[in-house]
């Protein structure tokens, strides 16, 4: 399984993912989620994978080898015009991807749907953020709905609900989305580390920080341990149930 989030923020967009696939308890690997493509002074993408990892793998390599390849680059996202027309063609990426897998080969149990977030800015245009569907079909992020999240979503989206704030700073955020990994790692196991995380500053139009959180990363080992502690101890301050 998979958790990703990708965040908008007045400041930029700031992602995570999780890095752990599975296919049953004995078949765990970790495999890269998040992708970027930078053209700078000119635009950044970044795209998050959650679903079948062929389907993603196939997905990003087309979008990759259309970018490099100069008989293949139309269409490409480093040609595409706005990231809504970005968020459009990853869309008909990953819906012929889907249907090509699942009519082709021998039957398989496994589905073969993908769930994508594409964020990023494009010089002349505001940042922007998407969640794109198997279907191809799309939903853009919104001041009411500043993120997106895919894959095991449940566990952490309360923490994020509760934390976001639009005008905090990449620190900040990273450390809420830290918070709200730790409660899927704890309550889902096919959720696990390392985690990575890429930030982009509105209107810089080059990748940003980037680093991978690994399991021994003392600055999360250290927020999850005082998030666990402050949440007992706010338990412990409030009035019992009285039956």
């Amino acid at each position: 399984m998979t958790y990703c989030v990708g965040m908008s923020l007045d400041k930029g967009l700031v992602f995570m993912s999780d890095t752990r696939t599975n296919a049953g308890v004995d078949n765990v690997f970790v495999f890269k989620k998040m992708f970027s493509w930078e053209e700078p002074g000119e635009r950044v993408i970044t795209i998050l994978t959650a679903g079948n990892l062929a389907t993603t793998q196939a997905v990003v390599s087309l979008l990759s080898e259309r970018t490099k390849a100069p008989q293949e680059r139309s269409p490409s996202i480093l040609e595409a015009p706005t990231m809504f027309q970005v968020a459009r063609l990853v869309g008909e990426t990953l819906k012929e991807t889907v249907q090509a897998q699942a009519n082709s080969g021998p039957g398989s149990d496994a589905t073969f749907s993908a769930t994508l977030i594409v964020g990023g800015q494009i010089a002349g245009s505001e940042p922007r953020l998407f969640l794109i569907y198997p279907e191809g079909n799309f939903i853009e992020a919104s001041a009411e709905n500043p993120f997106f999240q895919t894959g095991e979503t449940k566990y952490g989206r309360p923490i994020l609900l509760r934390g976001y704030d639009p005008k905090m700073g990449f620190e900040e955020a990273i450390r809420l989305l830290c918070l709200s990994f730790d409660s899927t790692l704890k309550a889902n196991l096919s959720v696990g580390m390392p985690l990575d995380v890429q930030v982009y500053e509105r209107d810089s139009f080059r990748l940003g920080t980037a680093r991978r959180i690994e399991h021994d990363d003392e600055q999360f080992n250290d927020l999850a341990d005082r998030w666990g502690a402050a949440l007992r101890s706010a338990i412990e301050t409030l009035p019992p149930y009285k039956l």
